[in-house]
């Protein structure tokens, strides 16, 4: 196998924008879960099978997740905050499963756009170490 060297200065900006994309998705699915508790409570129920979540108890999810998403944003112990925010959204890409078997019903095609996104989350996993631009790393390679 070739490998290819990648310059370090275009790579990291490009890994920012995937970075600071993906933060501003599950920071609105986020704060979603506080100005709403109630629709999480039913998006809990209907995807994950999960009944009975209270108002705290979306407080409390939102409130983990917010800080997960925070963590990613600023390049925080990128190898636990990416791959938290790549397991939840991952999570939430297969718990939508059946509705990729009917895209052609409203609004199941908008689910699609998980896809992409997770592919994303997968590159700035597997990429951290070169993910450093606006990073509380900084120019140092992170674990």
């Amino acid at each position: 196998m070739t490998t290819v060297a990648v310059p370090r200065q275009p790579l990291a900006w490009v890994l920012l924008t995937l970075r600071l994309s993906v933060f501003l998705v599950m920071l609105l699915w986020t704060v979603n879960k506080f100005l709403f508790p109630e629709r999480a409570a039913s998006i809990f129920e209907n995807f994950y099978g999960i009944s009975g979540l209270g108002t705290d108890a979306a407080y409390l999810i939102g409130a983990v997740q917010l800080a997960v998403v925070i963590g990613f944003a600023v390049g925080f112990q990128k190898r636990w905050t990416t791959g938290l925010v790549l397991v939840m959204h991952l999570i939430s890409t297969l718990a939508s499963m059946p509705r990729y078997f009917d895209p052609w019903s409203s609004p199941n095609l908008l689910f699609f756009a998980a896809w992409p996104m997770l592919g994303a989350l997968i590159a700035l996993y597997v990429l951290r170490d070169f993910d450093t631009k606006w990073s509380l790393g900084g120019d140092r390679d992170s674990a």
